[in-house]
């Protein structure tokens, strides 16, 4: 029996929903709260009652729904119907000069914004309501977050138009970006430390993490806010220009930039617009990386088009790397992989580009002399390419400030280090040193070698540390009751490695060659080593003088590839891979006089429609050569953002550089 709802209570309801929608805008999107806390939170239990009395009166909108629905087994996909783009960089004015040309900019105008640093996303409102949310993902398919989305409070369920005149679409897509504000991100950082949890690295990795939660409570629980920049499919309402889209997205509701934002008319401009953002970052209430540049006419956007994955009519202007002052309180050294060892220093925690610096890389002996650095120096670390620590120079020295000497035996293993004739980096000679068994099976998971997720750094700690894994050949024979029974590992944990672990065993010639991590032999001289030899018994059993044959492999690496297969160790790991069923397709024979037979390929800088190697193996498909380094015999270089050194050489040599596009030009012939 359907017990029929009091019309009072339904009204009371409707204008409960109301209300709280309205102060959820005050609140998350303008900043401007017209209520106390406990005043919303007065009406928010009222509303929740009134749905306990009345469960018929609960709709999909209503702000009760926001605490979370009950865990995913694992997230669906949505397809986005137009392409989810990322944006291709400039780093400085040169690179944004030559974007302008590009672009042809004379009588555009720009719409000029910050760039978020957050996880991007795609809503879908259908009649105004809320319907779905998307993750960009591959810029095709994104993962669901339909329910953690409706968590996030400043999101409206429903969009009501807040401008005359102005109708409520009955299709529109929200491209933007999932962002926690720093006073948030701190607070929930607080609390986490205060629980004895693990603490967020910066806001754009906690947002990103807690978008990702199974389960929606967990989103719940975390402060995110969401701005909107972009549109996809729009239905019912046709805006000509990038400024009125987002004035569009503002009056339906949903958080812009608008108040950070300008319209610029020239590079001039939009230079000084920059200066000002990037002298106004720290007074803003999130993280930016930089400045978003858009071609302001819709139409115009239209005719310059797309690349692969990034849009021709915009491009993101990034900051320089922050710097900060701090104190070196101590110099610790690592052993990696193949026994280096490398000098790391310990720094009192300080905040760098929106995340907390520890520690940062000295990389040896001799950076440490030419900097001056001295244990208990202040001194000035910036983040390069606002990702990697490291120590611009000292600033001060006091009267306790100490030289570091670099210690005569291993720290891990105690072995007496080695430095190798001609070479500055000292070594620790014991391959069965702890570090350096860890440091290979990591390299041996990694995604460039045989890619096997969720093999990270603390199960590698634990395999090793409790003599289930001594190299890499015992991965494969490990048991899933083995792997359930360490730390963190429940049994599905545990099922999903085991499924990767498993998967890894059908690679390719060049992956497994690489995932060996013999000292000197990458991606590139793995390929060219697979290639030239053909099958992983004649690259062993070559010489020194067969193997310097090939293509940029030079004494180093003959030497080094020598030395790892005549020990007779390194064999029989080889041949308990090969017995544990590791194995690849024999390579095919690429027919003589493809398109790009004769040519010798460098790629430099960042790719849009591929990744490199996926770059790498479709030249060489082709027929053309692809080296590692910029030489005379070298014809192409194909140069994208951020290309460097390379491309310099490659100028100053005169060989013919071609963009992402010219080079997909050329195979298309």
């Amino acid at each position: 029996m359907v017990t029929r709802v009091p019309a009072e209570a339904a009204r009371r309801a409707e204008d409960l929903r109301r209300r709280l929608e309205h102060h959820n805008r005050r609140y998350y999107l303008l900043d401007d709260p017209e209520i106390s806390d406990a005043e919303y939170d007065r009406l928010m239990r009222e509303l929740l009652d009134l749905e306990a009395h009345h469960p018929s009166l609960v709709t999909p909108e209503s702000p009760t729904q926001r605490v979370g629905a009950r865990p995913l087994e694992k997230f669906s996909t949505i397809r986005h119907a137009r392409q989810m783009l990322s944006l291709q960089n400039a780093t400085d004015s040169s690179e944004m000069n030559e974007w302008f040309e590009r672009i042809g900019w004379t009588g555009l105008d720009l719409w000029c914004e910050p760039k978020i640093d957050g996880a991007a996303v795609e809503l879908i409102y259908e009649e105004g309501r809320f319907v779905s949310a998307s993750t960009r993902g591959d810029g095709w398919t994104g993962e669901d977050i339909t329910p953690n989305i409706r968590t996030i409070r400043g999101v409206p369920m429903s969009l009501v138009s807040s401008r005359q005149g102005l109708a409520v679409p009955r299709l529109l897509e929200v491209r933007g970006e999932v962002y926690m504000n720093k006073s948030d991100f701190a607070a929930l950082n607080r609390q986490a430390e205060e629980r004895g949890e693990k603490t967020f690295a910066n806001p754009r990795n906690a947002a990103a993490g807690s978008l990702r939660q199974l389960d929606p409570r967990m989103t719940a629980a975390r402060p995110l806010r969401l701005l909107s920049h972009g549109l996809g499919q729009l239905v019912g309402v046709s805006p000509a220009r990038q400024e009125e889209a987002i004035r569009l997205l503002d009056a339906l509701g949903l958080m812009t930039a608008l108040k950070w934002a300008k319209l610029c008319r020239g590079p001039e401009e939009t230079g000084r617009f920059y200066a000002d953002l990037e002298a106004a970052r720290e007074s803003l209430p999130f993280e930016i990386d930089g400045l978003v540049v858009k071609v302001d006419d819709l139409a115009a956007q239209e005719r310059l088009g797309v690349r692969a994955r990034s849009p021709r009519w915009a491009i993101a202007w990034k900051f320089p790397p922050r710097e900060a002052e701090t104190r070196l309180t101590d110099i610790r050294v690592q052993v990696g992989r193949t026994g280096a060892l490398t000098p790391v220093a310990m720094l009192e925690p300080v905040w760098v580009g929106g995340v907390q610096v520890s520690s940062a890389t000295l990389h040896n002996q001799e950076m440490i002399r030419e900097k001056g650095v001295r244990i208990g120096d202040r001194v000035i670390v910036t983040r390069a390419g606002d990702v990697i620590p490291e120590i611009v120079r000292v600033v001060s020295r006091g009267g306790e400030s100490r030289e570091f000497v670099m210690p005569e035996r291993c720290p891990v293993c105690g072995s007496v280090v080695l430095v190798a004739e001609g070479e500055v980096i000292p070594r620790c000679p014991n391959i069965s040193c702890l570090a350096q068994v860890k440091g290979r099976l990591l390299h041996f998971a990694s995604r460039g070698a045989m890619d096997i997720d969720g093999m990270g750094e603390k199960i590698v700690d634990q395999l090793v540390d409790k003599q289930l894994v001594k190299d890499p050949s015992d991965l494969y024979h490990l048991t899933q009751e083995q792997l359930a029974r360490l730390d963190r590992m429940a049994e599905k944990s545990a099922a999903n490695l085991m499924a990767s672990i498993d998967r890894s065993r059908v690679t390719t010639l060049p992956r497994l060659l690489h995932a060996l991590g013999i000292r000197h032999v990458g991606e590139a001289s793995a390929a060219a080593l697979s290639r030239h030899f053909g099958s992983l018994e004649s690259i062993m059993d070559a010489s020194e003088a067969d193997l310097m044959k090939v293509e940029d492999v030079g004494p180093a690496v003959a030497q080094s590839l020598r030395a790892f297969f005549t020990d007779k160790a390194n064999r029989r790991v080889v041949k308990r891979l090969l017995d544990a069923g590791i194995s690849w397709p024999k390579p095919e024979m690429k027919p003589a006089g493809g398109p790009l037979e004769g040519m010798v390929i460098v790629f430099t800088g960042e790719l849009e429609s591929m990744s490199r190697p996926q770059a790498k193996e479709l030249a060489e498909s082709m027929g053309a050569l692809v080296a590692p380094s910029v030489t005379k015999k070298v014809t192409h270089v194909v140069a994208g953002p951020g290309a460097g050194s390379k491309l310099d050489k490659a100028r100053a040599l005169k060989l013919t550089i071609l963009d992402e596009d010219g080079f997909l030009e050329l195979t298309r012939r």
